[in-house]
Formats: C-alpha cells, structure tokens, sequence
C-alpha cells in the first residue's frame, strides 16, 4: 500500500515538475546572452532555479497528495493518530537541502573567481558616468587615447571597464552582459566584460541618479576582433560627435548643423527640448521658449542662455528644481563650442517663433 501511495506521488510530482519546467524554459524570461560572464551567471540562475523546481514539485504533490488521498470525510470529528516523528525522514530532509545549498556555494564561488580574474591581454576602458551620460575614454588596444559617447568591444577579448562617476551616484549595466557595477564619485570600480556576440546592446544607468535618469543610456557595439583591431571604428565615431569649425557671423546651415552637433552630443537632447534638434524630453526647460524665459529672468537673452549654461543655478526656471543641470559645462565645453551652442540656441527658439 505504501509502494502505491510512493508511486502515485512520484508521478504527481514528475507532472507538476514537467509543467513547471516548461513554464521555466519556453517563456524568454532572460534578454540575450552576450558575454562569457553572462553565461556564467545564467549557469548559477538556472542551477538554483532547477533546485526551485525540484523542491516546489515534491512539496506541490505531497500537499495535493495528502489534500486528496487523507482528506476528513463530514462529521468525522475524531483526532489524527500521534505519531512521535521519522529520525531517518528528518535526516534525509535535512541533509538534501544542506547538499543543495552547498552545491550553489560552489559554483557561486567559481563563477565569481573566473568573472574577476583578469587576463594579461584584457584592454582597459575608463567608464564616466554624468548626468545623464555615459563616455568612454579607451587606455589601450586599437582606440588608445581616444573618448567616445558609445563603448565598442572586440568579441572574445576581456575588456576591463574601470567605472567613475563626476557628480553622483550611478550605476553600469548592460542586460546583455549580465552584470552591473555602480559608479560612485571619487571612487573607480573595475568590471570585466568578455564579449561573445556581435551586435549593439543597450548601455542604462539602473541608479537613480535625477530626474533625467530613465534618459541615460547610450550603446554597446561588439566587433570582431578583426574589425576590432583596424581602428576605423575609433576614427569614425570620434570624428561623427564633433563639431565643425563655427560659421561666420550671421549664421547658415553651418552654424546649425555645428550647434546641434553640439547640443547632441553634450547629451542636452536627453533633457531639454528643442524642435531644431528634434528632441523634445521635459525634464528640463523648453529651449524653443528661451526669449520668454529671459524675458522672465530679465537679462539679455545672449547672456541668459551663456548663464544657462555655465551657472545652470544662477536662475532656474518657475517649475523646474534647482541642481538638476550638471553644473561642470563651462569647463567640459571649450569656449569656441560654447559660442557656437549659444547662438544655435538662440536662432532656433528665435527661428521657431517662439
């Protein structure tokens, strides 16, 4: 009788395992994996959700089990039978979950032993968090010495991201590559990223960082390492953020496509909007209604957009909090770039009708 009751539970538990498991496995729970960390990772998350399942089924079968096979019939008021325990039970339940547990120690521990091991040939990126962007200053490798908006990284080649931040506190992650790292002020934080799929993946801040933090993101891009190792893709994207000479006074399609070019690449799209530029986020003032708002803060409109600028907190628009704009534009853009930014400001709010 109790082989059957044995029986009839094992296969109660092999049926809720398999419709759980197929849960598990079928729905795309986890975005791509892209990196030999990831994989790791995912090895540590699918052992521990494999013993999940496992434990779940034997504990759902027993209660069905038990609710169906041992119910109280109506009336049947009478106590249950004493029963004084099962040595041998309690040791088994308890020496399963002890191997269990320890079974995920160590692999927890060999995943973060390989995830942290550097290689002698790992190239060296300076990461730098600001709100709201992210630039990447490359210390070795093909793109040395050279700062980019975006990160590019060779496949199969360790990259060790060294992690900072200029004002707050943020924080690196790429889904794809499965880990994050924050980036704390005064302090640089080592990440290490082994790339293995080609592609472009999503760079996101996950530390709440201000008001324009869900805005913070920019792009990995994976290369093979031949592509990788010829450089161009370090010319090009240095040469596409940067802006070219000022135009004479009086302006021109120049001067507009300098100052956007600017405007883009100092990350000012990501708060401001500005229907030149084509952005239109809210989490600072509107551009294209700046001669209003000078008027509102009596100054000038030239000197109220510089001010702006350099000394976001000098005034700070009805609506809006104050120490939301970096404060560190007036060193982080030369004076040309600041001129050029300046009067594309004002001929686009002027040329909007604003």
């Amino acid at each position: 009788m109790r082989r059957r009751q044995f029986v009839h539970l094992a296969l109660l538990a092999a049926v809720i395992a398999g419709a759980v498991t197929a849960v598990a496995v079928a729905i795309p729970w986890l975005p791509v994996s892209a990196s030999k960390e990831r994989e790791r990772i995912d090895l540590t998350y699918w052992l521990a959700t494999g013993i999940a399942i496992m434990i779940f089924s034997v504990v759902a079968a027993a209660i069905l089990y038990s609710v169906w096979r041992f119910r109280v019939h109506p009336d049947d008021d009478r106590d249950g039978p004493p029963i004084h325990g099962h040595t041998g039970l309690e040791i088994v339940w308890t020496a399963i979950p002890t191997a269990l547990v320890t079974a995920i120690a160590i692999v927890s521990a060999w995943v973060l032993h390989d995830n942290g091991t550097v290689p002698k040939n790992a190239l060296h990126v300076a990461v730098t968090a600001e709100q709201f962007t992210w630039t990447f200053d490359y210390r070795d490798g093909p793109g040395k010495g050279v700062t980019l908006p975006d990160l590019y990284l060779p496949k199969d080649r360790s990259v060790i991201l060294e992690i900072g931040s200029r004002d707050v506190i943020h924080s690196f992650w790429v889904p794809e590559f499965g880990q994050k790292q924050d980036a704390v002020p005064g302090r640089i934080n080592p990440l290490k990223i082994t790339a293995t799929r080609i592609g472009t993946y999503p760079v996101i801040c996950t530390e709440l960082c201000g008001l324009g933090h869900a805005l913070m993101r920019r792009s990995a891009h994976v290369l093979s390492q031949a592509d990788f190792n010829t450089g161009n893709w370090a010319k090009a994207a240095s040469a596409a953020p940067q802006p070219p000479p000022p135009p004479p006074s009086g302006g021109g399609t120049g001067g507009a496509a300098s100052g956007k070019a600017i405007f883009t690449a100092n990350g000012c799209n990501a708060c401001h909007t500005l229907s030149a530029a084509g952005a239109n986020a809210k989490v600072g003032p509107d551009l294209d209604q700046l001669p209003a708002e000078a008027q509102r803060a009596k100054q000038p409109l030239q000197q109220f957009v510089q001010t702006s600028i350099v000394d976001p907190n000098a005034y700070v628009e009805p609506g809006f909090p104050k120490g939301t704009m970096p404060t560190n534009f007036g060193t982080k853009i030369t004076k040309r770039d600041l001129a050029t930014l300046v009067q594309y400001l004002i001929q686009s709010s002027k040329g909007g009708g604003k």
